[in-house]
């Protein structure tokens, strides 16, 4: 199935940014889930919300479009049915410039799918899940093209795909593989979905060990006390450093993030915000803002900035992906 073309003017300033190159069909590609989401129109217990609004949904996918509305060239890798589901997520995806040529349709599949409800005091909405057995939880090692994931320059995992099953952390495990025996860059994005994983010590094991083979690491502080049983940012940030991470990048929330790297560490302070909205895919905005940043040759500080920003910026809107930022929104904030 064809991608949507590239919005010219952003792939060309992001082409032009420092540190750039023009040796890969792709800046950045990436493997896991999207779910058709559906989101309560009104606040109030989800089995007595009578209107819900059509969104995407997914980790890996939020970080996609996040990069692709940036300029960056991005890939998509997953495993759908063929359904109208599928044919919205596919839609919707290849219109933000993520290119969905590795996306296979299974007709005997089905699509995952969510319902989120809406809350009015910015605490994290409720979240309702329809995705066992979905086709993307059938992926296996032998779907991931290797030749595809080496025409990229960096590959972006989380900690939601491998979860689904041991075919997907099969997957997870084979990209990873591949992308660093090529010198490649890997980001980690820990994204822990307990309820995933049969016991929080698996989870624990499984995801420490998929964090080691990746470059940087970028778990919120919560996520990084439960995976590595300290307490402060600088602790967590030692714990995965000393493991082969080359940075960590530990989100602090409201407190900002905690940055460490060979070239130092420290702390940036996070954007205000007039109002949370909602919670959801903050994260994802923080990933957007550090990846596409150190692509572009910026410095680590730099980089935690632009993250801090775009996840300010998606904690005040409804939806996952509707406060990732345009390059041009980047470039009236100096980020």
């Amino acid at each position: 199935m064809s991608a949507a073309r590239p919005h010219g003017d952003a792939r060309t300033a992001a082409r032009q940014g420092e540190g750039s190159t023009d040796s890969h069909d792709f800046d950045v590609v990436t493997l896991g889930e999207a779910m058709l989401m559906l989101v309560a129109a009104e606040p109030g217990p989800l089995d007595q919300v009578q209107s819900f609004h059509k969104r995407t949904a997914g980790a890996e996918t939020n970080v996609a479009i996040g990069l692709a509305r940036l300029g960056l060239q991005v890939g998509w890798a997953s495993r759908l049915g063929n359904d109208s589901m599928a044919r919205y997520l596919l839609s919707a995806l290849e219109s933000e410039g993520v290119d969905c040529a590795q996306v296979v349709c299974d007709a005997g599949q089905r699509t995952g799918f969510q319902f989120k409800g809406r809350v009015l005091d910015g605490s994290d909405p409720p979240v309702e899940y329809h995705r066992r057995g979905s086709a993307a939880s059938t992926m296996d090692a032998d779907a991931v093209n290797a030749d595809w994931l080496l025409r990229a320059r960096h590959l972006h995992v989380t900690g939601v795909f491998p979860a689904l099953s041991a075919a997907t952390l099969d997957a997870t495990r084979k990209a990873i593989a591949t992308m660093r025996a090529a010198g490649r860059t890997i980001s980690f994005d820990p994204n822990l979905r307990p309820t995933l994983w049969r016991s929080p010590e698996v989870m624990c094991e499984t995801l420490n060990d998929l964090a080691q083979h990746c470059d940087w690491v970028l778990p919120g502080l919560e996520e990084g006390r439960l995976l590595t049983g300290h307490t402060a940012p600088e602790d967590i940030a030692a714990f995965y450093r000393a493991r082969g991470a080359q940075l960590v990048v530990v989100k602090l929330g409201p407190d900002g993030a905690y940055f460490d790297s060979p070239a130092g560490c420290g702390r940036i302070a996070a954007y205000p915000v007039a109002q949370v909205v909602d919670t959801v895919g903050a994260g994802d905005g923080f990933a957007v803002g550090v990846i596409s940043a150190l692509l572009e040759g910026r410095a680590l500080p730099e980089a935690v900035q632009r993250g801090a920003w775009i996840g300010a910026r998606a904690v005040q809107v409804l939806g996952d992906t509707e406060g990732l930022p345009t390059r041009q929104q980047l470039a009236a904030q100096a980020l």
